[in-house]
């Protein structure tokens, strides 16, 4: 976070911040989603368990209704028919026999069989007191549908149904009875044909058997204990409807419908993975249009971080600039935010300020370099009158003071006339009379000139330049750039070593002259403000080679006067450079070009 920049904190921040909330947006809108699925799926179950249940109403309901019809047939208003008329009415209901596929009987009041529409043998004179659901209707002498028996006579899952045959006066006179063989009946419900993961059984809480799970030696298995079947237990726990585990660890949704008339408990279950994979695909989709949303929301917090910050980045850029070159001037237009305004704003202000000081300081520095050349050329003059003796022959302890007196003099008159040919430089008031210049011939008379310094420090000059390369550059101010960079790097190069001034062409029709020694170089820390004026590479007190610290930016100026540029690189030594339009035409010597600073 300390190296990142503030558009990058403004995105990790909205990045951050929009994850977490889409993180807790998509866990609750996950919980939701399998909240939601879950209600409808057990929903769903007890839909259809409570279907089930109506079709087996209606069904027993319809059978009912059907024996009713027959009782009613059964007797005369006063007592019951003849046993024979009986059987003969039997034999005629073929459309109440197809509601009951193991048989119709008649019973007489003490529940004794007498009348039957199919054979069974021994069925007939056999009495059925003992039968709950007889008993039931002896005593209430309502409608009864007996709880899954096993035939007495047949060994078959019957489901039996008594109505009471009644005289006009209400007296019992005996039942209309019919038998379901369970096995083969339409009554059950099948809808394991519908998915064959649903669980569907028929549970008498009676009996507790399994009504739909009938085996094939014809009996109606007993619940399983319980712990055995989660589900089972479950639905009889008197819970109507909720989510189980069993034992092997899958989960169910589960409902339950309770038929009062023949005690039934209908129990309809789907796994829970009905539940969680049509969860899960609405949850990728929500996913994927989340993810496409982030990304959308990161490629506008990074244009809107960029363009927030571009004012930001546009001072700093400035500051810059005015770090590297103090002489420029820097004004940034009011927009954005208010907060930005207000940091432009003073910006502009803090701009100017210092352009004005900068104005102030060089026009002091100016007044002061005028005023005090004609001094200094008086005491340089006198300087010298003494060394040559016009005031006689000084003893030698004061030919030395005056030597050193002399010394400090020119040092004076050279600083001197270095402010004021960066003044001048900098205002865009120098003259300058560009020519074709031999480019060679510009460095043997730089060397030429620094012949002396190079031979005391023993200090060889290297030229490699082609004779006939020429450019377009002021003879006086080429050779004072030259004069400055080869200065350099006879201060910096080892004793004993070699300085090379090269000339080579470039690819933007441009002769770089090159300066190379075999130094340290510069130092990486300086390099911002190595063409800066008064900027030196040692700031203490006690420096190794004594200087202005404005050759280097006059020799930018001067370049830029003359259409060309001044740079620097490290390559086993300092490599100084200035870069100057190909000379491919003439100008007559004398001829002024005004700069433009």
């Amino acid at each position: 976070m300390r190296n990142l920049s503030l558009g990058g904190r403004i995105v990790l921040i909205t990045v951050g911040i929009s994850l977490l909330s889409l993180a807790v947006i998509l866990v609750i809108a996950y919980q939701q989603l399998v909240s939601d699925f879950e209600q409808v799926l057990t929903e769903r179950q007890r839909v259809e368990a409570q279907r089930y249940a109506i079709e087996v109403d209606q069904a027993l309901e319809l059978r009912l209704l059907a024996l009713e019809g027959l009782a009613l047939q059964l007797t005369d208003g006063q007592r019951r028919l003849p046993e024979n008329e009986l059987q003969t009415i039997l034999e005629r209901q073929s459309s109440v026999s197809k509601y009951f596929e193991a048989g119709l009987l008649v019973f007489d009041e003490k529940a004794v069989a007498i009348a039957e529409n199919r054979f069974v043998p021994g069925r007939l004179g056999t009495s059925y007191a003992d039968r709950h659901h007889f008993r039931k209707a002896m005593v209430s002498e309502e409608p009864v549908i007996s709880r899954p028996i096993v035939g007495r006579t047949t060994g078959l899952p019957l489901l039996s149904f008594l109505y009471p045959i009644l005289s006009d006066d209400g007296d019992l006179l005996g039942f209309a009875g019919g038998i379901v063989n369970l096995k083969e009946s339409s009554i059950l419900p099948r809808p394991e044909q519908e998915n064959t993961e649903i669980v569907f059984n028929i549970l008498d809480t009676e009996s507790f058997t399994l009504v739909d799970s009938l085996e094939s030696d014809r009996t109606m298995p007993p619940l399983p204990e319980p712990g055995e079947n989660l589900l089972i237990d479950a639905a009889l726990s008197g819970i109507s409807s909720g989510v189980v585990t069993d034992a092997s660890g899958e989960r169910w949704v589960y409902a339950t419908r309770h038929l009062q008339r023949v005690g039934w408990q209908f129990l309809r279950a789907a796994p829970y993975r009905e539940v969680t994979e049509p969860a899960r695909a609405s949850f990728l989709q929500f996913l994927t249009i989340s993810m496409l949303s982030m990304i959308l929301i990161i490629i506008l917090a990074v244009v809107l971080s960029r363009a927030t910050t571009q004012p930001l980045r546009q001072i700093a850029a400035r500051m810059r600039e005015m770090t590297e070159d103090p002489s420029a001037k820097s004004r940034l237009p009011e927009f954005g935010a208010p907060e930005i305004r207000n940091v432009v704003r003073a910006f502009n202000r803090l701009a100017k300020e210092r352009e004005a000081l900068d104005d102030m300081k060089d026009q002091f520095v100016s007044t002061v370099s005028h005023e005090l050349r004609t001094p200094l050329t008086s005491i340089g003059g006198s300087l010298k009158l003494l060394q040559g003796g016009a005031a006689g022959e000084l003893p030698p302890k004061a030919r030395s003071m005056v030597d050193l007196a002399m010394r400090n003099s020119d040092q004076l008159q050279l600083l001197i006339s270095d402010l004021l040919d960066f003044n001048k430089a900098i205002a865009g008031q120098m003259t300058l009379a560009i020519q074709t210049v031999n480019a060679r011939a510009a460095i043997e008379r730089a060397c030429q000139g620094n012949r002396s310094t190079a031979s005391a420090r023993s200090i060889n000059f290297v030229i490699e330049a082609d004779p006939s390369q020429e450019v377009q550059a002021d003879p006086h101010r080429l050779r004072q750039i030259l004069d400055n960079f080869i200065s350099n790097a006879l201060k910096f190069s080892p004793e004993g070593s070699s300085v090379t001034i090269s000339a080579t062409p470039t690819e933007n029709n441009s002769v770089r002259l090159t300066v190379a020694d075999q130094g340290e170089g510069v130092p990486k820390g300086f390099l911002p403000r190595l063409f800066q004026r008064f900027a030196q590479a040692e700031h203490h007190s006690e420096r190794a080679y004594a200087g202005t610290g404005l050759g280097l930016a006059i020799s930018r100026e001067l370049a830029t006067l003359m259409g060309g540029r001044v740079g620097y690189h490290f390559d086993h030594g300092a490599r100084f450079w200035v870069e100057l339009p190909v000379g491919d035409t003439k100008t007559e010597p004398g001829e002024a070009n005004e700069g433009t600073g």
